[in-house]
């Protein structure tokens, strides 16, 4: 969070704060301090004679904890469909896990501890390694699991649980469940600002899919303001505003008003296909990181998925997903997006991602990590090819290969599917073979571009990491993140060459990082001769708006400037200026 930025010569206490945007949209409204009672512990030890009344009252906290996760179910599936439920319906099965409840109830009847220790013992354990991880991802499902806790302690004291607040605020609080999310939408909140939290949570994507604006990542914010303090908030700055000054709320409302007529005619769009000025079809697909993601890509015009990240299936465990949770995640995905595309990134585990291995490394980004680790613990490669292989009921499954720089590491995952398919086969089970994509992310695999692409069936370009890796900049360290630009002029060339090799031996390729949702990118991306686009599934409209005012022809000269200058400066100035000229204004407003 930044220090609040107090406007001079005025007597309005506005302030300014910055954390982290998670959902768009602008809310304008009266703030309501929601923060949750904690329950002291107040005994340390049971006498033996009370245990098994210890035990009753935790078996009843069980059962009011379902029967309220049931009820939040219930309005889950009416608003956002069964996706999301699912998540309440997984708790709701931890609820009967044996495992656990009989650990906690050891705990009460063996070691005499009173059920709320027990409880947050045996919880608490599960827990560490998750609030340990530097992990982001790790981070936030521990508040997942943190919930279920909270709320077995609160209904063994039998505290009411709240889920009513007065209509229309913006709720500001330490950190927020996706039951809270649901439950307070329920009294047309309008908007939610957290001190924790991260954009993959389910607590975001919920927001997402239910358009309410968020702010996360606020630290000290619940500090700054109390119930009744008028707001702004910006979901795609990220911005919260305190005491907004009269002409700050005319803008922000002229805004909202702006916005509701560029979302109309971007709506309209979505489901209409992308086509250049000349008559070219690009397309466009979503980027996701769980799969109750699905049911809100078509709105937005995606064309299915073309990155699903499935390192997240580790997060609730530090052990791989087993292969038939797998197959069951995956053919769910494969069979709501029939016929459109589901391309699974293999487990991209290690470096700035989930680190899978305790052995600490001095450079993770440059060690074990991807590819690597997938063909060194073969167990775990062979679970994914296996879930995926049986989950591609409708042959709509691609598979991604992380990380790579060599065509050894292709073969050798082309060998590993064959294999399986070849076992699965001699077994009576008749497999879809899917494609095979490499992803195009360190400047090995740029060099050797030709052979790969014709090693494989499509390519990925991952911008974020061809960039770090090439210009030598942590993208996650904030003294150099100046020196990370897409634009260098390293990066600029090298996407010329993937792309245009790419397209001479036939092979399709597509962008998935940062870099294809810029829409000034755009023209210079088609221009190289990029035709497939995978991103964040809110950016489609505007992309699909912007890729109707210029011909192929055109950008191909500007690729052909671009390629001539000498420094990022110059490039972006230069795309800067194809946009202003040829894209009006108010499609380029669509994201400001």
């Amino acid at each position: 969070m930044s220090d609040p930025q107090t406007s001079t010569g005025k007597s309005s206490p506005e302030q300014i704060f910055h954390g982290t945007g998670a959902s768009k949209g602008i809310a304008i409204g009266p703030a309501y301090l929601f923060i949750k009672d904690k329950i002291e512990k107040t005994q340390t030890e049971l006498d033996p004679a009370d245990t098994e009344h210890e035990i009753e009252k935790f078996v009843s906290a069980l059962q009011r904890s379902e029967k309220e996760l049931k009820k939040i179910e219930g309005v889950t599936t009416q608003k956002l469909g069964q996706a999301y439920s699912d998540l309440f319906q997984a708790q709701i099965m931890l609820l009967h896990d044996e495992v656990l409840t009989e650990s906690i109830i050891r705990l009460i009847r063996e070691k005499l501890k009173p059920a709320q220790l027990a409880i947050e013992e045996e919880f608490d354990r599960h827990l560490a390694h998750f609030k340990q991880s530097s992990e982001q991802l790790f981070q936030e499902r521990a508040q997942d699991l943190d919930d279920i806790k909270n709320r077995i302690i609160r209904n063994l004291h039998n505290q009411k649980w709240q889920s009513k607040i007065p209509e229309s605020m913006i709720i500001v609080s330490t950190c927020l469940s996706p039951a809270d999310i649901i439950l307070f939408s329920r009294n047309r909140v309008k908007g939610f600002v957290t001190e924790t939290g991260g954009v993959t949570s389910h607590t975001s994507l919920m927001c997402k899919s239910l358009n309410i604006p968020i702010i996360v990542g606020l630290s000290n914010f619940t500090q700054r303001v109390k119930t009744g303090d008028s707001m702004v908030i910006d979901g795609s700055k990220g911005t919260a505003i305190v005491h907004p000054f009269e002409d700050t709320v005319k803008r922000f409302e002229n805004k909202i008003a702006e916005e509701n007529k560029m979302e109309e005619a971007a709506s309209k769009l979505a489901g209409a296909p992308a086509v250049t000025k000349c008559g070219i079809r690009l397309h466009f697909f979503s980027n996701i990181d769980v799969k109750e993601e699905i049911p809100s890509i078509r709105n937005a015009g995606a064309e299915g998925v073309g990155l699903f990240r499935s390192e997240n299936l580790f997060i609730d465990s530090t052990k791989p997903p087993r292969e038939d949770e797998q197959t069951a995640y995956y053919s769910d995905m494969a069979a709501a997006l029939n016929p459109e595309p589901l391309v699974i990134r293999l487990f991209d585990i290690g470096g700035d991602k989930l680190i899978y291995s305790p052995i600490s490394e001095p450079n993770p980004n440059l060690g074990w990590r991807g590819i690597r680790i997938l063909i060194d613990v073969p167990e775990i490669l062979d679970s994914q090819l296996l879930a995926i292989l049986k989950a591609n009921t409708w042959s709509n499954i691609q598979v991604l290969l992380p990380m790579i720089s060599s065509l050894d590491e292709i073969i050798a995952i082309r060998d590993s599917l064959d294999k399986h398919i070849a076992a699965l086969e001699k077994s009576g089970t008749t497999c879809n073979k899917p494609e095979v994509g490499a992803m195009i992310e360190i400047p090995a695999a740029v060099e050797i571009i030709d052979e790969i692409t014709q090693a494989v069936d499509f390519i990925s370009i991952g911008t974020n990491d061809l960039t770090q890796y090439t210009l030598a900049v942590d993208r996650n360290n904030e003294i150099v993140q100046d020196l990370f630009d897409k634009f260098h002029p390293a990066i600029i060339r090298q996407l010329h060459k993937t792309i245009s090799t790419a397209c001479k031996n036939n092979c399709r390729v597509s962008l998935c990082g940062d870099m294809g949702s810029d829409p000034m990118a755009l023209p210079f991306l088609v221009g190289c001769g990029l035709k497939e686009f995978s991103v964040v599934s809110a950016d489609i409209p505007l992309l699909k708006s912007v890729t109707q005012y210029f011909t192929v022809a055109e950008s191909r000269d500007l690729v052909h400037e671009c390629l001539s200058l000498p420094t990022a400066a110059k490039i972006k100035a230069r795309l800067k200026q194809f946009q202003e000229t040829h894209v009006p204004e108010a499609a380029c407003q669509l994201d400001s």
